[in-house]
């Protein structure tokens, strides 16, 4: 781990402090699950995003692709 300082309000840290009393959790693993949330979270919306974007792109056009072809030279390639 690396640590790192961050700066809180006076609300932030008596309510951090409560719920760490009240969970029997440190508040440093209470601040890093809520980053590991915010980091879900964020990752989850641009997924959703790419994916949103990229529905029907082939939906037009004459160009279809092979996807078994596409996927049986991807099964060629050897891992390094």
């Amino acid at each position: 781990m690396v640590r790192t300082q961050i700066y809180l309000t006076e609300q932030e840290q008596s309510a951090l402090r409560v719920l760490a009393g009240t969970t029997g959790r440190s508040q440093s693993e209470l601040i890093r699950a809520a980053i590991d949330r915010l980091i879900e979270q964020t990752l989850a919306k641009d997924r959703g995003q790419v994916f949103a974007a990229a529905a029907g792109l082939w939906a037009e056009g004459d160009e279809r692709v092979d996807f078994l072809a596409v996927r049986r030279e991807a099964d060629r390639i050897e891992p390094r």
